[in-house]
């Protein structure tokens, strides 16, 4: 081999080591990227992005500019885009949707199941979804439009239309030949076999595994299993935790009159599950949902109300501090130790507050359990307030021996009592918000630090007027 043909195997190489071993594009691949949109090289974008997994391109497009996306977006292959699409962050997609031509897009979209060209499509201003859909064939346009007609975050929004029914007299080598013979109008990837009595009802399901495995003249009717009816009208919380309880790869979606209209599969309900986490614990933070793509006046206006809130009960604490004016000036040790009665029962009561939204989220916690939940917690609380208690006290104490050793008594007492406080707000806090119909991720936090700071300097500050004074 010649040094020549050598060298440019290695940059070839080079080129499509696109991923270091933690499977994170490397900085050495994104500036490649960058530097060929630099030079508008069209081919060499493509000759670096064709090989690459459309979530590593939607990631790719994280790293990269609003111009320089600009560039690698056009030389994007029509079936690679659209797989790229639904992986892209909401604020990315919505720019490249807007630099990408309504003739590609339409032509993008075909390329995607129905559930994924709904969810590009639904991103869409109103006058460009109009171009894209009209410039689709009637089926696909039908069939996104059925989609988007059903509420948001709903079983309907969330399932694809294309689907592998069978009535139940046919035989495993009947279902096997029209798989084989009508393949192009089917789903790209299916898991079950639904079986359908004459008014398209599923009565059963087989797995593709078990259909593989039974000899060609079984009936249908004797492999099937009972399945997972999904309503189409049913929240997709609900529906993910259908999947998560039972262990499901897909389910049957019907409609009100119990007929089939589309199924949900894992790949659905695993982005699902993705996106509800990742919103409770923005909420928690009191952060809005925010992406790599949002700008700074969107962070802002995200942010910026909570954190109003948070001044306002912030003001709440300062003002039970005012009330007890004449203490602190009296005894100025007292201004010291106040922190660390607030800081301890502020993070005690987010640690209940987390539990209880997570076991909320789960369905763990319910009104059969709650009471003995509820108890469980004040025992942590009891339990954390007599580790920590003696530590404080005798620190406190020592701390400051020659002022009054009793502000170790103080201390101590006032963390055991604001710890118990912690734990009833931390669970009580989104357990009510829970059953007055609100997110207990969204306001919980708010409500559990206001608490635990007003009542921990209440009851200190309250403690050392009457024992010290």
């Amino acid at each position: 081999m010649s040094d020549q043909t050598a060298t440019l195997d290695l940059d070839v190489i080079e080129d499509h080591a696109a991923l270091d071993e933690d499977y994170v594009l490397t900085p050495g691949f994104v500036e490649k990227v960058v530097d060929a949109a630099d030079d508008g090289d069209g081919m060499r974008l493509r000759s670096l992005l064709e090989d690459l997994h459309p979530a590593d391109v939607a990631d790719l497009m994280g790293f990269l500019t609003a111009e320089h996306r600009a560039v690698v977006v056009l030389w994007l292959p029509p079936e690679l885009l659209a797989e790229t699409l639904p992986e892209l962050d909401d604020g990315i997609r919505e720019e490249v949707l807007e630099r990408v031509p309504h003739g590609t897009l339409a032509e993008a979209l075909q390329e995607l199941d129905s559930d994924d060209a709904a969810a590009v499509v639904e991103e869409m201003e109103d006058d460009q979804r109009e171009k894209v859909l009209s410039a689709m064939p009637a089926p696909d346009r039908a069939a996104i439009e059925t989609s988007l007609a059903y509420d948001e975050e709903s079983a309907g929004r969330l399932m694809q239309r294309e689907v592998m029914a069978a009535p139940q007299f046919w035989t495993v080598g009947d279902t096997i030949d029209h798989v084989r013979s009508q393949s192009e109008d089917l789903p790209e990837l299916f898991f079950d076999i639904y079986v359908v009595d004459p008014v398209n009802r599923p009565v059963g399901g087989v797995a593709i595994s078990q259909l593989l495995r039974a000899p060609r003249a079984t009936l249908l009717s004797d492999l099937m299993e009972p399945i997972n009816e999904i309503a189409v009208d049913q929240d997709q919380e609900e529906v993910a935790y259908i999947f998560e309880k039972y262990h499901l790869i897909s389910a049957p979606v019907v409609d009100a009159g119990g007929r089939l209209v589309g199924q949900i599969t894992v790949d659905d309900i695993v982005n699902i599950i993705q996106e509800e986490n990742r919103e409770d614990i923005l909420r928690l933070a009191g952060v809005a949902d925010e992406d790599r793509g949002s700008s700074v006046p969107e962070i802002v206006r995200g942010r910026v109300p909570w954190l109003t809130v948070n001044l306002i009960t912030a003001a709440l604490g300062a003002s039970v501090i005012g009330l007890f004016e004449g203490t602190i000036q009296q005894i100025v040790a007292l201004a010291v130790l106040m922190p660390i009665v607030s800081a301890i029962g502020g993070n005690a009561g987010t640690q209940a507050m987390t539990v209880t939204v997570r076991a909320l989220a789960t369905r763990e916690l319910n009104s059969a359990n709650a009471m003995r939940t509820f108890v469980r917690e004040l025992m942590v609380g009891m339990a954390n307030g007599l580790v920590l208690a003696p530590l404080i006290g005798v620190a406190a104490a020592l701390w400051f021996r020659d002022e009054d050793w009793r502000i170790g008594l103080v201390i101590a007492g006032a963390m055991v009592l604001n710890l118990l406080v912690a734990a009833s707000v931390g669970m009580l806090t989104p357990l009510t918000l829970s059953r007055l119909k609100f997110d207990p991720a969204v306001s919980s936090a708010v409500f559990v630090t206001a608490t635990t700071d007003f009542f921990g300097f209440l009851i200190f500050l309250g403690l050392a007027t009457i024992v010290l004074l």
